[in-house]
């Protein structure tokens, strides 16, 4: 008998087909609810300047040829990380609501709910806020999944929990989140934990989110996790109500992390602000090493915001990990057709 290649194989699409059927109802169902509610589908570039200031993400590096007047051989690029900024600027020129099921790309190694190549369903609606963005959400979620997650035991058909950071830290770590932010030993003493050499406030909010919250929203209904703390507001605009927060949701649904969304930054002054202080961290060597390269700040997308970025909320979605949802698949390669 002939040996089976474990890189390839016809017998290895076989067993995905049936999680790749469910992928395609669910495109097509996703296009329908979109389409219907006066979203635009678009696409965006994948290779990009500069790819976004997060500092927890490694992006890949490309390079394009160079006309002669450029005087350079290749003109340096990243694979995009996320359509976002492409979008928005989009939503200044006048798009309306936009949708798309964009190729995505982070340099991380491969597990069950990561790939370094993944499909992001990112939409943003002008005029609308963090409650109303979350309402469409679980809209969309009721249109294109079944009642109960197969295999996860989940109940689509009820209200979603909606729950901010500082109540579940308060419920399920014992811990003042906003009182201690930023003191990295005042929320050790309040959360009960031993703050380990060397971490920070941030990495102790991380760890105590990932041993004490995580594992327990999300499980028997959608939860929505919002306002989350200032120094997580990446994108977000700060709370009006209570400044120490940001218009910011994540949702867990069936033990994933499956959305991260904001009520948008439109301020080109406070949004440069956050990009250095980003660029300075990752240059710092604080998670991300880019191996010796960068890219420029974007100064196309802040010369958007200048120009003015209409009141709006957007989302980014995990479409390969919504798949594993809708078909009880266990990891994100059974779902991807490659």
């Amino acid at each position: 008998m002939a040996q089976i290649n474990a890189s390839w194989h016809p017998e290895r699409l076989a067993a995905r087909l049936p999680f790749l059927t469910v992928r395609t109802a669910l495109t097509r169902a996703t296009r329908r609810f979109f389409e219907s509610r006066g979203y635009t589908e678009v696409e965006t570039p994948y290779a990009v300047p500069a790819p976004g200031e997060e500092v927890h993400l490694r992006a890949l590096a490309t390079t394009a040829l160079a006309p002669v007047e450029h005087g350079e051989p290749a003109i340096p690029l990243w694979l995009a990380t996320s359509p976002e900024f492409a979008m928005k600027r989009l939503l200044v020129a006048g798009s309306g609501p936009i949708f798309q099921l964009a190729r995505v790309w982070r340099d991380e190694l491969p597990s069950p709910l990561h790939g370094r190549e993944f499909t992001m369903l990112e939409w943003y609606r002008p005029g609308a806020d963090l409650s109303a963005l979350m309402d469409e959400t679980e809209a969309y979620l009721r249109e294109v999944l079944p009642a109960v997650l197969p295999g996860r035991d989940v109940a689509i058909d009820q209200p979603f929990e909606r729950l901010t950071v500082a109540e579940a830290f308060a419920r399920y770590a014992r811990a003042d989140l906003l009182g201690t932010a930023e003191d990295a030993a005042g929320l050790a003493r309040s959360a009960n934990a031993t703050l380990r050499e060397g971490e920070t406030w941030e990495d102790l909010f991380f760890r105590l989110l990932l041993e004490h919250v995580e594992p327990r929203i999300g499980r028997a209904r959608p939860t929505f996790l919002t306002h989350w703390p200032v120094a997580q507001a990446a994108l977000a605009r700060r709370d009006p109500a209570e400044p120490r927060q940001a218009l910011r949701f994540e949702l867990y649904l069936g033990g994933i992390e499956l959305a991260n969304a904001f009520e948008e930054l439109a301020d080109p002054g406070e949004q440069r602000a956050r990009f250095l202080a980003d660029r300075e961290r990752r240059a710092a060597g604080h998670a991300n090493d880019m191996g010796g390269r960068d890219w420029p700040l974007d100064e196309d997308f802040l010369a958007a915001l200048q120009h003015g970025l209409p009141p709006c909320a957007g989302i980014a979605l995990g479409f390969d990990r919504l798949v594993m949802l809708a078909s009880g698949a266990i990891s994100i390669d059974q779902v991807q057709w490659l």
